[in-house]
């Protein structure tokens, strides 16, 4: 059974599957070549406004989490976008590639738990 996986696009370990970026900002330091990227979802990262007050403050998370979540479910592209992972997953595992350092507290585990939900 395929799964979303989350991965940091920084590790020297990546697992094979469906690669999308899920960070409206292009990770810095990284080249489009090594991305490798299937697809950049940048419409589905939170916005400028919310990431910026976030500041990845792991205080901040829970509030986060439900300001994404609501930006998510107002979102036009959030259909799409789940479809898309959807039908993925009917081949291969589909990895949400983040930048952030903080593996626990960002915008990919909001979404993976997100996506999962929409899937049920």
């Amino acid at each position: 059974m395929s799964e979303i996986k989350l991965v940091r696009i920084y590790d020297h370990e990546q697992p094979a599957g469906y690669r999308i970026l899920v960070d409206r900002m292009w990770p810095r330091g990284i080249s489009k070549v090594k991305a490798a990227l299937d697809k950049w979802a940048k419409q589905i990262g939170p916005t400028n406004e919310l990431r910026k007050w976030f500041n990845h403050e792991d205080e901040k998370y829970p509030e986060f989490k439900s300001k994404y979540v609501e930006e998510l479910n107002q979102n036009d592209f959030t259909p799409e976008f789940v479809e898309m992972v959807k039908k993925h997953l009917e081949d291969e595992d589909v990895l949400f590639l983040y930048g952030a350092k903080n593996r626990e507290h960002n915008q990919a585990v909001v979404l993976k738990e997100y996506v999962e939900k929409k899937l049920r």
